[in-house]
Order: C-alpha cells, then sequence, then structure tokens
C-alpha cells in the first residue's frame, strides 16, 4: 500500500502565489490597489465581468456599470495600462492587443465598529475592505507561444 503524502493547503496557495509573482516578472504587467473601502463580495462581482476581456471591451464594461466597485477596478485597469506603456515603451498598444489575463479580489483589513442596540445591548459592525490586483497580457503574445507549441 503506498502512502500518498497530501500538501497542506497553505503549501499549495504559497505555490500559486509564488507562481503568480513569477508570471508577473516574465512580460506581464500587474497593478494593485489597496485598502479599497468596500466589501470583496460585492468587488469580485465586479472584478468577474472583465476577467478573461481585451481592455477596451473591460473598459466600455466599467465606465457604464453602477456597481460600487466599477470606478476603482476602471482606474486600476487604466493604471495597469500605463504600466504597461512603460515597460513596453517600443512597442504600440493597439498592436500588443492587451487583455485581462488575471484579476483577484482579497479581503483587506476589517475595521471593528461598535452600534448601540436595545436594552443596553451592542452589535458589532465590521466595515470591510479588499485588496485587487490585476495581471494584463498581449494577446499577440499569447498567440506567438500557441503557435510554436503545435509547431513542436
Amino acid at each position: 500500500m503506498e502512502a500518498t503524502a497530501k500538501t497542506k493547503r497553505s503549501v499549495l496557495k504559497r505555490e500559486k502565489r509564488d507562481a503568480r509573482k513569477e508570471a508577473a516578472k516574465s512580460g506581464s504587467v500587474t497593478a494593485k490597489l489597496v485598502n479599497v473601502p468596500s466589501s470583496p463580495r460585492k468587488m469580485r462581482l465586479v472584478a468577474d465581468m472583465i476577467r478573461g476581456e481585451r481592455v477596451n471591451k473591460a473598459l466600455n464594461l466599467l465606465k457604464y456599470e453602477a456597481k460600487i466597485g466599477a470606478a476603482s477596478i476602471e482606474k486600476l485597469l487604466l493604471s495597469a495600462i500605463a504600466n504597461w506603456n512603460a515597460k513596453n515603451s517600443d512597442k504600440k498598444m493597439e498592436e500588443a492587443d492587451l487583455f485581462v489575463k488575471e484579476i483577484w479580489v482579497d479581503g483587506g483589513r476589517i475595521l471593528k465598529r461598535m452600534r448601540p442596540a436595545p436594552q443596553g445591548r451592542a452589535y458589532r459592525v465590521r466595515k470591510r475592505s479588499n485588496h485587487v490586483t490585476l495581471i494584463l497580457d498581449s494577446m499577440a503574445k499569447e498567440t506567438q507561444t500557441a503557435e510554436q507549441e503545435t509547431k513542436a
């Protein structure tokens, strides 16, 4: 009977985080938004809309979206585009065909407050915040690597 070692969840999370960091160094561009004062759940609804979309379509979606996190994610996306322009000053953005490769929302710090309740009690109010990380990549680069894999 073979004993298979089960990997801890914390180890898997760390490996996934390290893989993201390595991917960010290899040409794709990262932008982060820290301590946004809205709940992570509300922000994830907006992030799910633009995941995998091209940059122009994502900007249009965010511009006309009424949800609370749309404006801050739109600013983050514009910041990521500016980061890409700074990193790739010799390339044109139209030719690169940028898309949102990854976007994820993590929970930030929680401010704990007390609210008066009946009969001398107090209810706890948790004011949540979140951290958003966005990775942009070039669609042209993705198609070139796919073509190289098919040739090999």
